[in-house]
């Protein structure tokens, strides 16, 4: 038996072939190039083919694929605000009539579902029965199983932790990205800091190096080794954001860890341990003593691991 997963991000693909012991042995990875709607759809149908025609001799028994937003489980279509014309794309439908298999399963769900399956099976959260994977990129999202089980929600939109209500008074800026996302994801970094730049008199520091409006997170995690100040304060919200936000969650749903990825962690799984710190403050106390904060063990392949065990849970229901 083997699978192939697929990572759909918002500019290129990634694919790869797995064993049912969850060994990657072939891997591609393909730009979207400006590609809407249906048209990315066939790249990933060419994807697939790629990797098929690459291992002719290999039985494939599934294809599991992540999309970076919500795959809503009733219909069978997605939305993924970072591609054009997928505001109700029917993926499945189409990559199943487009392969023309009927034999062949095909699973999609969203990226912060295959990033914590990817963990449980491969990663920090083997073992676990209630983790969470808290996803901090772009934007802040959520994996949660609990009992076992995937929480899915209503509407299948579960795990949306941007918009945690964090601070207070409400602002309108937090209506594009949550209130959570505005200070702490890899944007919102960026943000406080170029909002700091425009506010801040005769600083002649790192960020100053750069025109403001092309200061990034990268930069301002380089300017805080360097400790600059301002970067300093900016990451310093963003680890009390952290671990505000992820103490909500031990008190809700009283996980044995929480684990931290995506693109920021990276550079600020540093910081873990002061982010523990300060969920200890807010948290159930309890819980908190009984939770692990961690960062993730399989980095950037989360997602393909997820996608891949999506697909072989599926077969072997």
């Amino acid at each position: 038996m083997a699978i192939i997963a697929i990572d759909l991000g918002g500019t290129k693909i990634a694919a790869a072939l797995f064993d049912t012991e969850g060994e990657m042995h072939c891997r591609q990875n393909v730009l979207l190039d400006g590609a809407t709607g249906t048209d990315v759809g066939r790249k990933i149908v060419e994807v697939i083919r790629t990797i098929m025609g690459q291992n002719p001799g290999v039985e494939i028994d599934a294809i599991g694929i992540c999309i970076p937003g919500i795959a809503y489980s009733r219909t069978g279509t997605v939305w993924a605000p970072n591609i054009p014309g997928w505001d109700n794309f029917p993926l499945k439908q189409y990559i199943v009539e487009a392969l023309g298999d009927p034999a062949l399963r095909v699973e999609v769900e969203s990226d912060r579902t295959c990033y914590i399956l990817g963990e449980i099976w491969k990663g920090a959260a083997r073992g676990c029965d209630n983790a969470i994977y808290l996803a901090v990129g772009t934007g802040i999202g959520a994996g949660i199983v609990i009992d076992g089980h995937v929480l899915h929600g209503a509407n299948d939109i579960v795990g949306a932790t941007g918009w945690m209500a964090l601070q207070h008074p409400y602002t309108e800026e937090y209506i594009p990205t949550g209130c959570f996302e505005y200070y702490a994801s890899g944007d919102g970094i960026a943000t406080q800091a170029r909002r700091a730049l425009r506010c801040v008199r005769n600083y002649t520091g790192v960020l100053a190096q750069k025109p403001i409006d092309e200061v990034t997170s990268y930069d301002v995690f380089a300017a805080y080794d360097a400790w600059d100040p301002l970067a300093v304060k900016v990451l310093d919200k963003a680890i009390e954001m952290w671990g505000a936000g992820a103490a909500n969650l031990v008190s809700l749903f009283n996980p044995e860890k929480i684990i931290f990825g995506g693109g920021v962690f990276g550079p600020a799984k540093m910081f873990i341990s002061r982010i523990y710190d300060e969920a200890c403050k807010w948290g159930q106390p309890i819980a908190m003593t009984q939770v692990e904060f961690c960062a993730t063990e399989v980095g950037n392949n989360a997602a393909l691991l997820g996608a891949a065990y999506t697909a072989l849970k599926a077969v072997n229901s």
